[in-house]
């Protein structure tokens, strides 16, 4: 699945509370998201009005990794 172009970093904030993920903290433009599924979990994104796609990219990586999930069928989740 290709990866929105246009997504911000609140928005994937909000997708991501699909999967537990709560915002804890904000410092400057960066957000912290925790989650206690599957043990407990930090992923900091920045809260750009539109993500890079690399930054997108490896994000999606790290929460994949944690939910033991593969990176397309965490965006088809996330993006469907």
């Amino acid at each position: 699945m290709k990866l929105p172009r246009d997504f911000s970093g609140r928005d994937l904030a909000r997708a991501l509370a699909a999967f537990g993920y709560v915002i804890t903290r904000q410092t400057g433009s960066h957000l912290r998201l925790t989650t206690q599924q599957q043990g407990e979990h930090h992923v900091t994104i920045p809260d750009h009005a539109t993500l890079r796609i690399g930054t997108l990219a490896a994000i999606l990586n790290e929460v994949a990794a944690h939910l033991q999930l593969e990176r397309p069928d965490l965006a088809q989740r996330l993006f469907g």
